[in-house]
């Protein structure tokens, strides 16, 4: 697929001058899309304060530098305005890092994940979602780079930018397009579960003929769902019985405190 970039205008904000020309060009606008960044992490617990906040229109990008300028009280702000909205992708993860900074109660915030699914979309990554949109695909080279640099290179502005302009696009498309039934998004569902399981079977089939053993045959997706469903019954069966066990104990230790005072 051809590649697709923001090719609008780009403008660092890395000082609190910088500010209310940002919010007032900012909130001339009727939907803006909003994506943020932190140092990646590469240990498990270790995560990093929001470092950069990226909000677009069509024509123009703001990023703001907040490990340089904080969470200025405009900007939170913003994020609390209803008449504007605010799309972003996984939206409730940035809007909690942004909250970390300077808490406010976020209004008109729109997640496009929560959204696609009504468009027969399952998938929920930006690049998967944009390429069924649209057709081209993201670059994501630049997504585990260093956002706490003392300067944005070139190639992080661009992919910044261009992540917070996906979700505009994103959002206007589906709204320019009717949503399917919910019986056509359950059978979507359906068949890419089918999916799933015939690509898990065809994986463990071959480890089987490795081995020189001849694979079972197949269940059905409903025969699945049904020895699931019995399994599951016959695990809420055990757990009441244990309940009923533990809660009968009392009485029979009193019975036979009562049996050796007799």
């Amino acid at each position: 697929m051809p590649v697709a970039a923001f090719e609008g205008e780009v403008i660092v904000v890395d000082r609190e001058e910088q500010v209310p020309e940002a919010m007032a060009y900012l909130r001339t606008q009727r939907v803006l899309g909003v994506d943020t960044e932190a140092r990646p992490s590469f240990q498990r617990g270790i995560h990093y304060p929001t470092a950069l906040v990226q909000i677009a229109s069509h024509e123009r990008c703001y990023l703001f530098r907040l490990t340089h300028i904080g969470m200025p009280q405009e900007l939170a702000d913003l994020f609390a305005d209803g008449s504007i909205c605010k799309v972003g992708l996984a939206f409730k993860d940035d809007i909690n890092g942004l909250r970390r900074r300077r808490d406010f109660t976020p209004a008109n915030c729109v997640d496009v994940q929560a959204l696609v699914a009504r468009y027969g979309i399952l998938d929920l990554g930006l690049q998967k979602i944009f390429a069924i949109c649209f057709g081209r695909k993201i670059s994501k080279a630049q997504q585990l780079t260093n956002w706490e640099n003392s300067h944005l290179t070139p190639e992080q502005a661009r992919y910044a930018s261009t992540d917070a302009w996906a979700t505009l696009l994103i959002y206007e498309d589906l709204l320019a397009h009717e949503p399917l039934a919910n019986e056509e998004v359950a059978a979507l569902k359906r068949e890419d579960k089918e999916r799933m399981i015939e690509h898990q079977q065809e994986i463990q089939d071959q480890r089987l003929r490795e081995q020189g053993i001849e694979p079972p045959p197949h269940l059905t997706l409903e025969e699945r769902e049904a020895k699931q469903a019995q399994k599951r019954r016959e695990a809420r069966k055990r757990k009441r019985q244990r309940q009923k066990t533990k809660a009968e104990r009392p009485q029979q230790a009193a019975q036979r405190q009562k049996t050796k005072d007799k």
